[in-house]
């Protein structure tokens, strides 16, 4: 008898599941893992995957276990092991270094109430005006008011913020698109660089954080699958790449800091590390995600052939640049009384309607009206890189194209960052907290990642939970090296390339129905790929990318309107009453 189950389903041990493996596995104690198609939602066929976990009552390694497991070392995982290290012991996970995450590679900087001109409430305005009536009230307000406090953390540990003698708080606060203050404080344009690079030396110094680097997390262990019903979230299995063997890290308290989803488009100003990896481990562990069609294209890529993913800060236009046509011709007046300074979502649409009207390869970006002194003072980094390539930005305009930069659905987490899993919390942008909605006001992002961070630290601290003690262990016995890659290059190429096309700034149902057919036919591919051979880092990294892909997808059909960075062609109406997506995992059935 054969069944479809969920990805990574583990059937408990009832007489029928046992009297099942024996006659599969008569000499082996093993409890068989489904890595079917329906892991992507779609619907595959019934079979086993060769992948298994072994038994705890048999003879296995010790199990590496810690009071906190984090993965993910973006501002949001290394501010909370910091938050945390004095009292618990953490393990922090990341796929490449420390110092390697989206939150590096922030130019901009982070968004928060400190100039006494600004107020509480007119950040909390912008932020729901940039959101297109879906933000929650609650959350954005609690982001908004714990702000202030934020900063002044980072300040304590020793971030060297802009300092400006005439500012009231000593520190230069800029503006970017869609805020009505100046209340941006940055390092001048690398602010994420600076936040990352004070933050992880101080991580690697901390005795009580236990630090990971080239790991990657495989899949969340959940008790209902491996026959501990209700009890959560125990752990992670993690691939350690150099040894290329799979580790079970046990904790009562599991954090996915993981980040975004950019690399599932062609065109992305991410690093090569934003895989969805959270948003697939929360989905096949049981959580419910959210808004995940809202895809927030940054206006302002620099292009270039010898420029991967180089960003062109937001503030950039906050600062005075004007968006030009090759003629020289300014065209953000024609499209919103904003101009520059409209939400990223208006932008970046108006590009996308230029780019095609005219058959332009890219726009331009200008600010050389602007003093040299004034652009080495403020934007020494984009100067640089730009000069790199043959680009004075002093005297010439910059060429840019929209590219995928933020992802403003995730898990759904509550104001505790707690998610539906017991144990689990998710905390920067693989999280939906309900403060982005249909889209992130600029330079929200850091401040979500600080706030939040501190409100799981918090929960974490006051909600013990027992340790789960021995774990299953992962076992490979039954798979094979992998007798050629091609595959995962060349579904990973066609996968970032149908998303570009079919799901990208506009999009219309028919794109849509498409970039879904493709999704499910390589989620089969991938499927018996994996289940046949020894999982790598770019295995690991695609599955979920298509996990996420038809997650994305799947959200988009559901929207019968356009609103904020959805549009769509087929319903360009907004509803009257905004409305969250939430999809939620089919539950597990014995």
């Amino acid at each position: 008898m054969t069944r479809t189950v969920t990805d990574l389903e583990v059937y408990r041990e009832t007489p029928e599941f046992l009297a099942e493996v024996n006659a599969r596995l008569p000499a082996a104690r093993i409890v068989q893992l489904r890595m079917g198609s329906s892991a992507f939602g779609v619907t595959g066929c019934p079979c086993y995957s060769r992948h298994s976990v072994i038994s705890p009552s048999a003879a296995i390694p010790e199990v590496t276990a810690f009071d906190v497991l984090i993965l993910g070392s973006g501002l949001a995982g290394q501010s909370l092991a910091l938050r945390l290290a004095d009292k618990l012991k953490v393990a922090l996970i990341t796929k490449r270094t420390l110092e390697d995450s989206a939150s590096a590679w922030a130019q901009g900087g982070i968004a928060a109430v400190l100039d006494p001109a600004d107020s509480t409430e007119a950040h909390v305005a912008d932020t729901l005006t940039a959101g297109a009536g879906l933000c929650s009230n609650k959350a954005t307000r609690f982001v908004v008011e714990n702000g202030p406090r934020a900063i002044r953390w980072l300040i304590e540990h020793g971030v060297p913020f802009t300092p400006d003698k005439h500012s009231a708080i000593g520190f230069h606060l800029t503006r970017e698109g869609g805020h009505g203050q100046r209340r941006v404080i940055h390092v001048a344009d690398a602010t994420g660089a600076a936040v990352q690079a004070t933050l992880t030396q101080q991580v690697r110094a901390h005795s009580n954080i236990s630090i990971f680097e080239q790991h990657i997390a495989v899949d969340l262990i959940v008790g209902d699958k491996i026959g501990r019903p209700g009890t959560g979230c125990l752990g992670a299995y993690v691939l350690d790449i150099a040894s290329d063997e799979v580790r079970t890290f046990s904790a009562p308290h599991t954090v996915l800091a993981t980040g975004g989803t950019g690399k599932v488009y062609l065109y992305t100003t991410n690093p090569d590390t934003a895989t969805g990896d959270g948003v697939a481990m929360a989905w096949r562990a049981g959580c419910s995600v959210a808004n995940m069609e809202f895809i927030q294209f940054h206006p302002t890529c620099l292009y270039h052939p010898q420029a991967k993913s180089f960003l062109i800060s937001e503030a950039v236009r906050g600062e005075g640049g004007l968006l030009r046509r090759p003629d020289g011709s300014r065209f953000m007046p024609e499209h919103d009384p904003r101009e520059e300074l409209a939400p990223r979502d208006v932008v970046a649409r108006a590009i996308d309607f230029e780019m095609k009207k005219h058959g332009l390869d890219c726009v331009f970006l200008d600010i050389s009206h602007k003093p040299a002194e004034f652009l080495e003072a403020h934007f020494p980094n984009i100067l640089a890189r730009c000069a790199e390539l043959g680009i004075d930005i002093t005297r010439q305009p910059i060429p840019v194209v929209p590219a995928a930069h933020y992802s403003c659905g995730g898990i759904v987490t509550d104001l505790h960052a707690r998610t539906d899993v017991a144990g689990l919390h998710a905390i920067g942008e693989s999280a939906c907290t309900g403060l982005h909605g249909a889209n992130r006001l600029a330079s929200n992002s850091l401040l979500e990642c600080l706030v939040f961070s501190e409100a799981a630290a918090d929960d974490i601290l006051n909600n013990p939970r027992p340790h789960p003690g021995g774990l299953p262990q992962w076992d490979e016995s039954r798979v094979t090296d992998a007798d050629e890659a091609i595959v995962i290059s060349h579904n990973w190429d066609e996968l970032r390339r149908f998303m570009w096309d079919y799901v990208g700034i506009v999009r219309t149902n028919k794109r849509l129905q498409r970039a879904q057919h493709r999704i499910r036919l390589l989620s089969r591919e991938i499927d018996e790929y994996y289940s046949h051979f020894r999982i790598s880092n770019d295995l690991i990294e695609l599955r979920n990318l298509v996990v996420t892909a038809d997650l994305i997808v799947r959200s988009a059909l559901k929207r019968k309107e356009s609103r904020g960075l959805h549009f769509s062609r087929d319903y360009p109406a907004t509803q009257a009453k905004a409305r969250d997506t939430v999809i939620r995992p089919p539950r597990l059935k014995y």
